[in-house]
């Protein structure tokens, strides 16, 4: 989820490149709506900004996490450390990326995170 179309777009590119299925929203509202339409595979990893117009990326992570509760999650963001603690983002455990990114950063990010160990069954819709 990334609200600057030139960085949502190559930051799609990148991934599509890379093998995965990438679905994109310009805001957190979008996002969640995205997300609810996605039905023939659970939604594993979620790349949000973390200030967005409309509904922002901690609080559209939140929401997909009670429906998807084994979601990782990769905050960005341009803004600086105080912005984005405001936000309450930068806590333990939480992963983050720095823009601008590179290509190869951000390829290295998503293995690592896709990488991770679940100590749960697969992310999915809660019936």
């Amino acid at each position: 989820m990334e609200d600057e179309p030139s960085v949502r777009h190559l930051a799609c590119s990148v991934l599509e490149n890379l093998g995965h299925k990438v679905l994109s929203a310009s805001n957190g509202k979008d996002a969640l709506h995205v997300a609810r339409g996605q039905k023939r595979s659970p939604i594993r990893l979620v790349i949000t900004d973390v200030i967005m117009p409309v509904m922002g990326g901690k609080v559209m992570a939140e929401r997909l996490k009670t429906r998807y509760p084994n979601l990782k999650i990769l905050f960005t963001s341009g803004y600086t450390d105080d912005a984005i603690l405001a936000h309450g983002v930068l806590q333990p455990g939480v992963e983050f990326l720095p823009k601008p990114y590179t290509p190869a950063a951000l390829a290295r990010k998503v293995r690592h995170l896709l990488d991770e160990k679940s100590t749960s069954e697969p992310a999915g819709p809660e019936d």
